[in-house]
Parts: structure tokens; sequence; C-alpha cells
């Protein structure tokens, strides 16, 4: 398993931007191309049982009454809907939050969030996922992985920090997730069991009206 220090290293290009939205070179550091050789086992166990997360947080909102506002979301919230191309253009996005589903320890089953701002970042071979507002900001690197989707590692940054964590130095701030396309200008950041609230976090990502 990768050190700690090494996986920081090697996602340092994507978590330094956290300390404001300027999207501020980062120095320079590896760029491995294969998520798979940067993930920590939690996360390669948590994006091999996507379905099971997926599956288990839609059967236990459809249990709580949520059937109507999970048939409301169209292809959003179906496992299966991904489209071909994965990548978003590089810009400006509104990203709106749905948790579906709760943990032992949570509360709600279903919540969707208003839309905030994110931002697809590429430079070189390098393309960032960050979320600008909001109280909990995912903040992270996307990676090639087939030709329906993209993996994303990063972590969770909260409240006022200015600062994300280091992918690898805490379990619980560490995510991981898949961005895929499911209609025209839209797409999908999934995180199967995140550690914060829910089973499932699905993050809508459509052009910001200034970019349209």
């Amino acid at each position: 398993m990768i050190s700690a220090l090494l996986l920081a290293a090697a996602l340092a290009g994507s978590t330094c931007a956290a300390e404001d939205s300027s999207d501020r070179p980062c120095p320079e550091a590896a760029a491995p191309t294969d998520w798979r050789t940067l993930a920590t086992e939690d996360d390669r166990r948590r994006v091999r049982e996507w379905r099971d997360a997926w599956t288990e947080a839609l059967d236990q909102a459809r249990g709580a009454g949520h059937t109507a506002d999970i048939a409301r979301e169209g292809p959003l919230l179906e496992p299966d809907a991904a489209l071909g191309d994965p990548m978003p253009p590089p810009g400006d996005y509104d990203c709106r939050t749905i948790k579906v589903g709760s943990p032992p320890t949570g509360t709600l089953s279903y919540i969707a969030y208003p839309a905030f701002h994110c931002r697809i970042a590429v430079e070189g071979e390098r393309a960032n996922f960050t979320k600008l507002t909001g109280s909990q900001r995912p903040i992270g690197r996307l990676f090639a992985d087939n030709d329906r989707r993209l993996v994303f590692l990063g972590t969770m940054q909260l409240g006022d920090e200015q600062r994300a964590f280091q992918y690898g130095t805490d379990q619980d701030r560490d995510l991981a997730g898949l961005m895929e396309r499911v209609g025209e200008n839209r797409w999908r950041l999934v995180f199967p069991h995140p550690h914060f609230e829910s089973l499932l976090d699905v993050v809508e990502l459509t052009p910001r009206a200034a970019a349209r």
C-alpha cells in the first residue's frame, strides 16, 4: 500500500488549489495516470462496490417515502444511465448535491441541496474538480477509467477551512467518486459510501449561466 506521504505528493496538484478559487498553478508533482496506483485500499473498495452502495441507498430512500423524488431526477439517480464522453469541459458549473440513504448514525434518507459553484480545471494531463462554495467542498483530481466514467480522488474541505487535507492523511476526509455524463450538458459526480451523513452522494453538474 502506498504511504500517505507518497499519496499526498502525487495529489498535491489537486489539493493545494483549495486555498482560494483562483486555480493558481501548484508546485509540479508526479502525475500518474492510473488512479489505482494512488488510491487507498478503502477508496479502491468504495469504487469497486459502487453498485452495492447505490442499490442500498435507493432502497432505503424509497422505503422512507421518496420514490417520487427519485423518479423526478430521471437519469441522474439511475445507476446505469452513464453515457460516453464523461469529461466535462473546463469551466464553471452549477453543482447540486443529493444525499441518498442514511448510515446508522444518520437521520435523513433523502435530501437535495440547492446548487453551489464548482469548477473543472485542466492543465496539461491533469484535470481537477473543485467545489468552490458550500459547507462541504470536495476537491481533487479526475482520472481516466473507461469510456463511460472518470474516477475522482480527493478530499473534503469543511466550513471555513482555507486549506484542503492532503489525500491519504485522514481516511474520514478522503473521497473517491465516479464522474459520468448523463445527458446533454449534464454530468454527475457520484460518491459511494462517503464518510459523512449518507450512503450515496450524487453531485449534478450543469454549466453556469455565464458559461453557456
